[in-house]
């Protein structure tokens, strides 16, 4: 399968892959800006704890009912 030029491309599709490559060398240039960054300890507690609640049922809620609740399906 041939790969599709730039002269195939319609304007949008052409924005998109300028964007992603110019994304991606930025990404590749300045790396990842929270790589070196710590998580306090407190936050990281609660996140902890909001996991394990997730995971026993006690917090969150079905996809299915926040699309319904947002009415968006």
């Amino acid at each position: 399968m041939a790969h599709p030029t730039v002269a195939n491309l319609t304007v949008d599709q052409f924005k998109d892959l300028v964007r992603q490559v110019v994304m991606q060398t930025l990404e590749e240039m300045l790396g990842d800006p929270d790589e070196e960054l710590e998580i306090k300890k407190p936050v990281r507690e609660r996140l902890l704890r909001q996991k394990h609640a997730v995971a026993k049922g006690e917090r969150g809620e079905a996809f299915e009912d926040v699309v319904r609740r947002l009415k968006l399906g």
